[in-house]
């Protein structure tokens, strides 16, 4: 690796074949020197699984013949690419983690749930700088061309500025054109939630299966949210901590008197 520029750990949830990765690997290398350690197959909605009960395989890939840099294919989840990616792949910590570009929107609650941010949140345990981003649009066939432009102005930031330990940032893009997006908004992660139902269904076999069907609902009015920045066609940037630790409620549980 060169000395000059900084070194990025580039994953995702989608597989190191997704157009999403591909777009974000293209990025990354005008801005530093990449390796890419990735899932060989989907994990979407994976959270912060790891693998401790089964074999963990990373085999190195050639995906594009044209690059340079090394990439690698993992049998695990987007947690288990950062870790066996610094503990057995990269020689010295990155200067930065990026996961993405995610097939879909990652905001409100959907960072409980996704493995883009998982992957960035467990690079921010590790005291890495990360970004999660994703781009509301589902489709394997998505234009993430308007993507490349934020993506950019944000990476270089945080490899200029750092983040604070415990902090890792989730960036949602609208889908729209490049001179449809309005800009960037810092925000809050709005209050909105799922309501989930399942569609359950009969084997030939006469077995019953199951498949997760929902709604989602915001609750949230406010004009600071990641969910109204979306919706008014701006890329949203909200900090996330994994201090899952509700400091506000720790005076009142200690008033419960649990010793007594």
């Amino acid at each position: 690796m060169s000395k000059e520029k900084p070194l990025i750990l580039v994953t995702n949830d989608d597989g190191i074949t997704a157009p999403g990765i591909r777009t974000l690997i293209e990025v990354m290398k005008e801005l530093g020197d990449v390796i890419v350690v990735a899932p060989d197959s989907p994990q979407s909605a994976m959270g912060h699984a790891i693998t401790i009960t089964d074999t963990l395989y990373c085999d190195e890939v050639k995906i594009n013949k044209k690059y340079t840099h090394k990439e690698y294919s993992c049998s695990g989840t987007p947690a288990d690419c950062v870790k066996i990616a610094t503990q057995e792949i990269l020689h010295r910590k990155p200067d930065l983690c990026v996961s993405g570009i995610n097939h879909g929107s990652n905001s409100s609650i959907n960072v409980i749930y996704s493995g883009t941010m998982s992957a960035a949140v467990e690079a921010g345990i590790e005291g890495i700088p990360a970004i999660g981003f994703s781009l509301l649009d589902y489709s394997l066939s998505a234009d993430f061309e308007p993507t490349k432009k934020f993506i950019k102005a944000i990476t270089r930031k945080v490899l200029k500025n750092g983040l604070p330990k415990g902090v890792v940032l989730n960036v949602n893009l609208p889908k729209l054109k490049e001179k449809e997006i309005k800009g960037i908004k810092i925000c809050r992660q709005a209050k909105a939630y799922w309501v989930e139902e399942f569609d359950k269904r009969t084997s030939p076999q006469g077995r019953d299966y199951y498949w997760l069907t929902g709604k989602f609902v915001n609750e949230d009015s406010g004009q600071d949210t990641d969910e109204w920045a979306l919706e008014n066609g701006y890329v949203s940037v909200v900090p996330v901590q994994f201090d899952l630790t509700a400091h506000h409620y720790i005076k009142d549980l200690n008033d419960w008197g649990l010793n007594d």
